[in-house]
């Protein structure tokens, strides 16, 4: 056994603050980004970055390693400019903190899953196509503006009169904000993704707006009865049976996450508190 004493090394305050800094960010930046085109090219850029400078460092070329760092430059620089739509829905995802809190949907509210799965499957029944988005962590406040405010309840009537033609509202996307219609015959941004000319401009625009946003947006097609999923710039098409439980399964990660109306900053903030008052007590007897 040795008589010299094993030294741990010494870890500062500072040292402990900074890394629960770059965690939390870069954990922020990954889960806005998975899912995406964005978030894939990152992945691979990451480990191509690393392999690169492992394999240039491990045998010591010293010329290799200044061209990839001249690389990665321009590599990050054009990152930049090919995925602007990806990085301007993670940055206001950022912005919004839509990863600390979510919008509330109160028990009193009508929007539930199993009402709006119902609603859905009758207008895709009888062929009524329907475009609705699910507002999430980013607000969709400026898409709201472009169509007519309802702020109205949920309901299966109210959604079929609104997509049934030749109504005036009909045409365009309706938008579910705090458990509530907040808005119909609104205009979204209509996506460019190749693989999407075949579909119609309602799938189009499901894409673009979960291209924008973090929202989860639904499409109910009038030709085929078939009801889509539009999240983060991806489309997931579903038919017949596989409907009602793909539905369900969409929308239960969306509306009941915050029942009650609490947020996870909201619910660190009430445990602290009980906490504090639990300790007041303590001392009082």
């Amino acid at each position: 056994m040795s008589d010299f004493p094993i030294e741990l090394p010494h870890v500062s305050v500072s040292a402990i603050i900074q890394i629960a800094v770059l965690y939390f960010v870069i954990y922020a930046i990954l889960k806005s980004a998975k899912g995406s085109r964005f978030g894939q090219a990152l992945m691979g850029f990451g480990l191509l970055a690393a392999l690169l400078i492992a394999f240039a460092y491990l045998f010591h070329f010293d010329v290799l390693t200044r061209i990839v760092q001249f690389l990665l430059v321009y590599i990050a620089v054009s990152t930049v400019v090919i995925f602007q739509p990806e990085i301007r829905r993670i940055l206001s995802a950022v912005g919004a903190f839509g990863f600390l809190e979510k919008p509330k949907y109160g028990p009193g509210d009508a929007a539930t899953p199993d009402l709006v799965v119902e609603t859905l499957l009758a207008l895709a029944d009888k062929r009524i196509g329907a475009l609705l988005a699910f507002e999430r962590g980013i607000s969709l406040r400026g898409y709201e503006e472009t169509g007519v405010l309802l702020d109205a309840v949920f309901s299966r009537g109210l959604v079929t009169s609104i997509f049934t033609p030749p109504l005036p509202l009909h045409d365009g996307g309706a938008v579910l904000k705090n458990g509530r219609l907040s808005s119909a015959h609104c205009i979204f941004p209509v996506s460019n993704n190749p693989n999407l000319i075949a579909s119609g401009m309602r799938h189009r625009a499901a894409v673009g707006l979960s291209e924008e946003t973090d929202a989860l947006v639904i499409v109910v097609s009038e030709e085929t009865g078939d009801i889509s999923v539009a999240r983060n710039g991806k489309l997931f098409r579903y038919s017949g049976e596989q409907r009602a439980e793909s539905l369900h399964r969409w929308l239960a990660r969306t509306l009941p996450r915050a029942v009650g109306g609490a947020s996870r900053l909201g619910t660190l903030w009430t445990w602290l508190r009980q906490s504090a008052d639990a300790s007041t007590k303590g001392d009082r007897k």
